[in-house]
């Protein structure tokens, strides 16, 4: 069965990284600098254990860490069977040991991956109370600066037309109406196209906060193509996986799946970029010309 859009999306994030950072071999924790010490200690014991081997040692036999070498038979020949016994045990120790350190490690990235997901939710989640202050705070000024009107008709003048009361300034001009989310995103294509990814992501943001749905799978794809810019991958590939999935038959669902591949290649996850590629010609076998263009060319720099 295929996997699904949303699986590739957590493997790559989750798995990539291991592959693209060596350096988390060594453990922070206590528990894991503790194993990486007896691992040496055992690889220190094991090579000095084939050292000695050969030469045969002492008459009496000698110890390792702990652990005891059997002495040479008469003949001169080192007793092969208990030395093949501890140099087993050595082994099983240490495969025991990486193993322990592998699972470690694999809790220490899944936990560093759930923190940035917490993370980038707390980042969203204050951008959207951001905005909406700000429209409670323009909404706020703009009700208090109009006038109360009294009750009853202001007064005529000699002609019999309405006159304002004394002291009455000109009406003032309406206040501007916030941009609909058709105009937010007609901004913010206009940015992306200047390269001025933070107004496309803003405008993006703004439709999204706005919970238009209408209108929920044009932004997504607009913040997927503004974080692509901001060469923001990991992100880019969360907004272009929530365009798909707003609609997975629309018209613009092939564009979230290649931007998905894009992002893919951007931190190195060429597995599941490719994955998504043969997904899209399975999902969507007659693409148009330019779509069918950024799918190949997709392809052809992940060696698809």
């Amino acid at each position: 069965m295929r996997r699904s859009m949303t699986s590739l999306l957590a493997t790559a994030l989750v798995l990539v990284p291991l592959a693209a950072a060596p350096a988390f071999a060594q453990m922070d924790s206590r528990e894991g600098i503790a194993l990486q010490n007896q691992i040496l200690q055992l690889r220190q014991e094991l090579d000095q254990l084939r050292r000695n081997a050969p030469s045969g040692g002492s008459a009496g036999g000698s110890s390792l860490g702990g652990a005891y070498v059997p002495p040479p038979s008469r003949g001169g020949a080192p007793a092969a069977g208990g030395g093949s016994e501890l140099v087993a045990g050595l082994l099983d120790r240490v495969n025991n040991l990486e193993d322990e350190v592998r699972r470690l490690r694999g809790r220490a990235e899944e936990a560093e991956y759930k923190n940035k997901q917490l993370s980038d939710q707390l980042e969203k989640l204050n951008g959207d109370m951001d905005y909406r202050l700000q429209q409670l705070e323009g909404g706020g000024r703009s009700g208090g600066a109009a006038p109360t009107p009294a009750p009853g008709r202001p007064p005529a003048s000699s002609s019999g037309s309405l006159t304002p009361p004394a002291g009455a300034s000109p009406a003032a001009p309406a206040a501007a109406a916030p941009r609909t989310p058709e105009k937010a995103l007609a901004d913010g294509q206009a940015a992306l196209g200047r390269r001025d990814y933070a107004s496309a992501e803003a405008a993006a943001r703004e439709v999204i906060a706005s919970r238009n749905t209408a209108r929920a799978q044009d932004a997504q794809l607009l913040l997927g193509q503004s974080l692509l810019g901001k060469r923001d991958f990991q992100n880019a590939a969360v907004a272009f996986d929530d365009a798909y999935r707003r609609n997975r038959q629309s018209a613009r669902a092939p564009e979230a799946m290649i931007g998905l591949a894009n992002s893919f290649l951007g931190f190195g996850a060429k597995k599941e970029a490719c994955a998504t590629l043969g997904d899209l010609r399975t999902e969507f076998p007659r693409l148009s010309g330019s779509l069918n263009q950024q799918a190949q060319e997709t392809a052809r720099r992940g060696g698809c």
